[in-house]
């Protein structure tokens, strides 16, 4: 991906020259923004989040928030399953096993009879992410 000296990507400095065009050009002070340069903006908070974005293009935030929310594009949050399974290895039983990870809106607390050290190993990188 190009980028800029400031570390941002190309698509952001592209809407915000199309943004400062628009407003070294328009008729009148106060005329709205064009639906155009609002669907590049929307595009480019979709990527990058829309503080930064309209922090980047100088736009009011709730504004690009109003924007954004009539494409649908808002808090497409992914639902977090309930309940997750994770099948354990059958070779040894090391008895209870709890893991407990404490965020800052909730607590996760894992109860695992019989875990291995390998299966412990796995199910870190699953919750990390990281293939193994």
């Amino acid at each position: 991906m190009i980028t800029t000296k400031a570390g941002r990507p190309l698509r952001v400095e592209r809407v915000r020259r199309r943004l400062e065009r628009w407003r070294r050009t328009r008729a009148h002070p106060r005329s709205p923004i064009p639906d155009t340069i609002w669907v590049g903006a929307v595009a480019v908070a979709r990527q990058d989040g829309l503080y930064q974005t309209a922090r980047a293009l100088r736009v009011d935030y709730g504004a690009l928030k109003h924007h954004m929310e009539a494409t649908g594009e808002t808090d497409r949050r992914r639902s977090t399953p309930a309940f997750i399974e994770v099948a354990g290895s059958t070779l040894s039983d090391l008895g209870a096993c709890v893991i407990e990870l404490e965020g800052p809106r909730a607590t996760v607390r894992i109860r695992m009879p019989g875990l291995a050290l390998a299966d412990l190993a796995t199910l870190s990188r699953t919750l990390v992410g990281v293939d193994a």
